[in-house]
């Protein structure tokens, strides 16, 4: 057992960049929990349309017409043409994140970009960006950490958690993930 200590007393919020004005970031929070992720709005492209305003690249043809899609930061998300977002799914983009065409993030996805160091006593931020390249299909619940790029036509299976590189054509399973053969 270890004798690491943490003490929150020593973590610095300041250190980590919105990548934004406070004005925009506030207006973003504001405009995500009253709009975007309201199940009355069940049309892709207002959603696109109020994304792009925020400063997200989206592609043509973007489904995302499901409830509940949640979107830290859009000025640092691009999604590709033709790629579908699933209800529940949560893009926590504290780090960029490119989605490429063709891609199925299914419902309750979630997209992890930043954590805190646990080996530090400080327990700071860090953060990676994830790429997910064209034809890649994300499974019900899975889980893709910082870092990670899903390279294109992978499969991330249900409920499963994507902590390295998938390879091209693979299909993985488990937590941690692991390639169990090829698409």
């Amino acid at each position: 057992m270890s004798n690491k200590k943490v003490d929150l007393s020593l973590f610095d919020p300041s250190e980590y960049s919105y990548g934004a004005s406070k004005y925009k970031f506030y207006l973003w929070h504001l405009v995500n929990t009253l709009i975007f992720r309201n199940g009355l709005l069940g049309s892709s492209k207002v959603r696109v349309w109020i994304l792009r305003k925020f400063g997200a690249k989206i592609g043509n043809n973007v489904a995302m017409n499901k409830p509940n899609i949640n979107i830290k930061y859009p000025w640092k998300l691009t999604i590709g043409d033709n790629s579908w977002i699933g209800e529940n799914s949560w893009i926590y983009n504290m780090d960029e994140i490119v989605i490429g065409a063709n891609v199925n993030v299914s419902q309750g996805v979630f997209l992890l970009t930043g954590n805190h160091n646990y080996k530090s006593i400080r327990f700071e931020v860090f953060t990676k960006p994830i790429h997910i390249e064209e034809g890649v299909f994300l499974g019900a619940n899975s889980v893709v950490c910082p870092g990670v790029t899903c390279h294109k036509y992978s499969i991330l299976t249900v409920n499963s958690v994507a902590t390295k590189d998938l390879d091209d054509s693979g299909i993985y399973t488990g937590n941690p993930a692991v390639k169990v053969r090829t698409r």
